[in-house]
C-alpha cells in the first residue's frame, strides 16, 4: 500500500491512498495468514505451548526476506546478525524446551485458570497493559503538539509501547486456542461433547484476543514503518505467549535442572 498512491480526492490535486482491503496482495496475505493460523491450531494440541510459541520467532527470517524484496526495505549488518541469533535460539528452545502435551479435562483447565500463579500473572499483565498504554498515550499527545518533531527516544518507545499492549493480549489468544485444541483431542479420543459453557467460553475469548490482536496488527502496519513494528509485534508476541503458557501449564515441572538452566538463555 505504502508503495501505491491510487485515486485523487479533487480538492488541491491531493492523492489519497486506496482502501487496503481492495489491493490482491493484501487478500492473498491475509489467506495464508489464516490457513497458517489453522494450522498453528491444530498444532497447539500436540506440544507444549513454551516450545511453539517460541519457534513462532521463525517469521522473523521470513519477515527479513519479505521487507527487502517486497517492500524494498534496507537489510543491515545487525539484522542479519540478529537473525542468526534467532535462529541459534530456535536450536536451544528444540533441544531444551518441553517436548510433553497432555491432555486436560476441562476441571482441569479450569482449575488452572484459578491458580494463584495464574491469577498474579495476570494481574501483572494487566499493570503492564496500563503501563504502555498510557506511555502510548502520552507520545501520541506529544506528537500531535509537537508535529514531527520528537525526540529519538519517543521515536522507538511509541512503537514499542504500541506492540506490548498488542503482544500482551493478542496473545492470550494462543492459551485459548491451545485450550480449544485440548478439548477437541479429548473429543475425539474419549468421547467428550464439546457442547458446554467452557468450550463456547474459549471460543469467545479466543475469538476476541485473535481479533483484537488482527486489528492491531493492521492498524500498527499503517502507523509504524514495517522493518520496525512488525519484529517489535512479534517479540512481544512470542514473549507474552511463551510466559502465558510457561505459568499457565506450569510446564517449568516437566522440565529437568539443566533444561531449567539453558531454556531461558535460549
Amino acid at each position: 500500500r505504502e508503495r501505491y498512491l491510487l485515486g485523487s480526492d479533487g480538492v488541491h490535486g491531493k492523492m489519497t491512498l486506496k482502501p487496503i482491503i481492495y489491493f490482491p496482495s493484501w487478500r492473498i496475505g491475509i489467506l495464508f495468514f489464516f490457513f497458517g493460523n489453522c494450522l498453528n491450531f491444530i498444532s497447539f494440541g500436540y506440544a507444549a505451548q513454551s516450545l511453539l510459541a517460541a519457534l513462532g520467532s521463525v517469521q522473523f527470517v521470513s519477515n527479513l526476506a519479505f521487507a527487502y524484496f517486497v517492500l524494498n526495505k534496507m537489510v543491515t549488518v545487525k539484522v542479519l546478525v540478529a537473525t542468526a541469533f534467532i535462529v541459534l535460539g530456535n536450536v536451544f528452545l528444540v533441544a531444551f524446551g518441553n517436548h510433553q502435551s497432555p491432555v486436560y479435562t476441562p476441571e482441569q483447565l479450569t482449575e488452572k485458570y484459578t491458580n494463584a500463579a495464574f491469577l498474579l500473572y495476570l494481574l501483572a499483565l494487566i499493570v503492564i497493559v496500563i503501563l504502555h498504554h498510557s506511555i502510548y498515550k502520552r507520545g501520541e499527545f506529544m506528537l500531535a503538539v509537537s508535529g514531527h518533531d520528537l525526540k529519538p527516544f519517543w521515536s522507538m518507545l511509541l512503537p514499542f509501547s504500541y506492540a506490548v499492549v498488542s503482544g500482551a493480549i493478542g496473545s492470550c489468544s494462543v492459551l485459548f486456542a491451545k485450550s480449544l485444541s485440548n478439548l477437541l483431542r479429548l473429543a475425539m479420543s474419549n468421547g467428550y461433547q464439546l457442547h458446554s459453557w467452557f468450550t463456547y467460553s474459549m471460543l469467545l475469548f479466543f475469538l476476541s484476543t485473535a481479533g483484537f490482536w488482527m486489528t492491531r496488527l493492521n492498524e500498527g502496519l499503517s502507523l509504524f514503518d514495517a522493518i520496525l513494528i512488525v519484529p517489535m509485534f512479534q517479540i512481544t508476541w512470542t514473549f507474552f505467549s511463551i510466559c502465558t503458557g510457561f505459568i499457565y501449564f506450569q510446564e517449568y515441572q516437566f522440565l529437568s535442572i539443566l533444561c531449567n538452566r539453558n531454556y531461558p538463555s535460549a
